[in-house]
């Protein structure tokens, strides 16, 4: 049975679409088989593993609103074992159709639980907020990976997002379900800057081992790899960030053998 892991954080910037396409690649690299969700309004993600954002015509926010089905939007991405369940940039409605379903917060765990079989790992990109999609994003979710930036207020939210999942936890015991918190994954980390290794010490005495052991270093190469439309592990396979989601795939493959 395949293992969903979102990849949640409220805080914008902080490298939740970097880490879902790059950790979907890595670890289709290790030969599982892959689904990418997007929920994220940009299409990100989406644009990010080779699926043209404008001929995309129903995305996974028309799931939501039962005016498809996932049969109708999956996409074999340009990566080899990668799907993408994809998102669209205009999209209206959404928030109020969820809010009006009496089964609103399990959506998309009522959609994922059909396919999850078909997958080694589901991953799930959310939005930068606490909305109805990402409560939705965490309800389907078996575990969660949470970014944090290396600079100045990372832990700033954090408490709001611990919150929200403490909530999902109660709500996901109805169906004798867990959601743990899968890693926190320290993000752009500038080595030349002091202040970014007391962030990386403030969170490690926050969550301990809770902490992935790899850290992603600030590197423009992703950067210019979301401009090619490409996960950097495959625009760049040797660059830094490269060899770091490498490391972090391997990590999260650990992690589930462990559990």
């Amino acid at each position: 049975m395949g293992i969903v892991i979102s990849i949640a954080n409220q805080k914008g910037g902080v490298g939740k679409t970097t880490t879902a396409i790059n950790l979907a690649s890595s670890l289709a690299n290790l030969r599982n088989k892959i689904l990418l969700v997007d929920l994220d309004y940009q299409a990100n993600a989406t644009s990010c593993m080779g699926v043209d954002r404008g001929a995309v015509h129903k995305s996974i926010f028309d799931v939501f609103k039962r005016e498809a089905t996932f049969q109708d939007i999956l996409i074999k991405s340009n990566h080899r074992n990668v799907d993408v369940l994809p998102a669209k940039t205009m999209v209206e409605g959404v928030e109020e159709v969820i809010i009006a379903d009496s089964n609103r917060d399990f959506i998309l765990h009522d959609i994922i639980q059909v396919i999850k079989d078909n997958y080694d790992y589901i991953l799930i990109d959310c939005p930068p907020s606490l909305g109805y999609i990402t409560t939705n994003a965490l309800v389907a979710s078996d575990g969660v990976i949470i970014p944090v930036q290396c600079e100045f207020l990372a832990m700033d939210g954090l408490t709001q997002l611990l919150n929200t999942i403490r909530t999902v936890q109660n709500k996901k015991k109805v169906n004798k379900e867990d959601l743990t918190i899968y890693g926190v994954l320290l993000t752009m980390l500038d080595k030349r800057v002091t202040s970014g290794f007391q962030i990386v010490n403030e969170i490690k005495t926050y969550f301990k081992e809770k902490v992935f052991k790899t850290i992603i270093p600030r590197n423009i190469t992703c950067s210019n790899a979301t401009f090619y439309g490409m996960p950097v592990t495959q625009f760049s396979p040797r660059c830094k960030s490269s060899v770091s989601y490498k490391k972090l795939a391997k990590e999260v493959v650990s992690r589930r053998e462990q559990r």
